[in-house]
């Protein structure tokens, strides 16, 4: 069972690798030298099928490789696990919505749409909304959705232990990134509002 939770974590490891350096600023300035700017348009769409893609093979290691049961919860504690988890899928629905969920499945920028009257798709910052109490509602509300698991295993906990510190350090490369875009605007907005945990209340 630890050469199972290895071989996850070792897994999760090369892919948060390789998806991060697929999101990178570099990549994407590799590409668009290389294969021309047109590539802006259908790059997030294809960022998002390799993701999609490579998170396959870990579907048949949590099936397949050996494994132990930690615990299971039974009611109430199963509903109210259920009822988490509810309302984490409601909030990952809702982040998206506030910051448009074509914008971020690719298929704004493939087809050129344009967004909120704006003259392209390119997404406003968004400070509204869950956007208020934390800076990165979609990955807080992830963690929420693995970790309310009503059985938890020796692999899922490596999984989840993996994907945990996988997305609180993409938090880091992705404020680089909107720094970048935003400017002060979202350097004001880092000072305001709590990275992942809403532990200070909504904000303006």
């Amino acid at each position: 069972m630890l050469t199972s939770a290895v071989i996850i974590i070792g897994y999760t490891a090369l892919y948060a690798a390789v998806h991060s350096w697929l999101a990178s600023q570099r990549m994407k300035n590799w590409t668009r030298r290389t294969l021309g700017p047109a590539t802006d348009r259908w790059y997030r769409l294809a960022f998002n099928l390799v993701g999609g893609v490579t998170l396959i093979p870990l579907l048949p290691m949590l099936v397949w490789l050996p494994d132990r049961v930690l615990y299971t919860l039974s009611p109430p504690w199963l509903w109210l696990a259920l009822l988490g988890q509810l309302i984490a899928l409601s909030g990952i629905l809702y982040g998206l919505w506030q910051t448009n969920i074509w914008h971020f499945l690719g298929l704004c920028q493939l087809l050129d749409l344009p967004l909120d009257g704006r003259e392209n798709c390119r997404p406003p910052l968004v400070v509204f909304g869950l956007y208020r109490w934390m800076r990165h509602p979609l990955y807080f509300w992830s963690l929420v959705l693995i970790w309310l698991t009503p059985q938890m295993t020796v692999n899922r906990l490596a999984l989840f232990a993996a994907f945990s510190v996988y997305l609180y350090v993409g938090t880091f490369f992705e404020e680089r990134r909107l720094v970048s875009e935003f400017g002060d605007d979202y350097r004001a907005y880092q000072r305001q509002v709590p990275r992942l945990i809403p532990w200070r209340g909504p904000v303006g």
